[in-house]
């Protein structure tokens, strides 16, 4: 069975400057979903959002939108953009697990929530041709809200179904629950996606053979923290390019030029490339050090050196 690797959006790291360095520096991912659209109570669309989905910003890449509300009107709203722009897939993603959206009811906070979910799709399905997939988590609170979605879901032409195997109130913190996802590929008739944890290629050959029916994984932090790891799944190896930090140092200059270009000043700069290195450290013998050099370059030039320093040392 053919593997198919997709890049989870991790809002404020994976826009189209990412997507186009990573697919050009390491491969191996065959669609990226865009972060979500969101909407503060007007029908919208930032400039951030537009850019990003830019037709000649992803010329080179197989990518689908996605959203985030609890609002069908917002929902039909992307789907007559997006179709301007030529998509023909829109995400909708009840897997943000983070307080500020499911407060809201959105994100992983709309699962308990069957009945909207249905009225919303309904619309949807009725007023378009939009081809409609989900991201989600088991539920908010635990791992049987998605179970009650299922028989509702199961009632529309939906193309897949990405579930990250915790609850919105874990965060990412804990254990995946396993035995929660198998509930679900034995619950819908709907093509499930498999998502969580993938950090290295030994985990995946593992979630292969505990799902063997599961042939699309999605992966999020892991990738980011490991940018050669889809490409080695891929060759199914575990050995690095002997040039390996020669590419990513490529890589990152690649980055950091664009966001420093796009970005206005030092700080927002600086903030940017921490909130990357948070990720990036994890491939480091050391990741706590590493981070911490980081942390204390204090303008472009320390960041440079301490860049420098770090992929010297690998």
């Amino acid at each position: 069975m053919p593997l198919t690797l997709l890049s989870s959006p991790l809002q404020g790291f994976t826009d189209f400057r990412f997507r186009l360095a990573f697919n050009h520096y390491f491969g191996g991912i065959d669609t990226f979903y865009a972060p979500y659209i969101r909407f503060n109570n007007k029908l919208i669309i930032k400039n951030s959002y537009q850019t990003d989905l830019q037709v000649e910003n992803n010329t080179e890449l197989e990518v689908i939108p996605q959203i985030m509300t609890n609002s069908a009107d917002e929902f039909l709203f992307v789907v007559d953009y997006i179709q301007e722009l030529g998509y023909k897939e829109l995400n909708w993603n009840l897997g943000c697990p983070y307080p500020m959206v499911t407060k809201r009811g959105m994100g992983s906070g709309l699962i308990c929530d069957p009945d909207k979910i249905d009225h919303i799709l309904e619309r949807v399905h009725k007023e378009t041709d939009i081809v409609v997939s989900m991201k989600m988590r088991m539920g908010y609170e635990h791992a049987g809200e998605i179970l009650d979605t299922f028989p509702m879901l199961d009632s529309y032409p939906l193309k897949s179904i990405a579930i990250h195997a915790r609850i919105g109130k874990q965060l990412y913190k804990g254990g995946v629950d396993l035995d929660a996802f198998q509930k679900c590929i034995e619950s819908t008739r709907h093509k499930l996606y498999y998502n969580g944890d993938i950090t290295s290629v030994a985990k995946l050959k593992e979630m292969q053979a505990r799902f063997p029916s599961i042939d699309h994984f999605m992966m999020g932090r892991g990738l980011i923290a490991d940018p050669f790891l889809p490409s080695m799944i891929k060759n199914d190896t575990t050995k690095y390019p002997e040039n390996r930090w020669d590419i990513f140092r490529e890589f990152h200059d690649t980055i950091y030029h664009q966001y420093d270009a796009a970005l206005s000043g030092p700080t927002p700069i600086k903030m940017k490339m921490q909130g990357f290195w948070e990720f990036f450290s994890q491939s480091f013998s050391n990741p706590q050090k590493t981070f911490k050099k980081i942390k204390k370059a204090n303008n472009p030039r320390a960041y440079q050196q301490a860049v420098a320093e770090i992929l010297r040392n690998g």
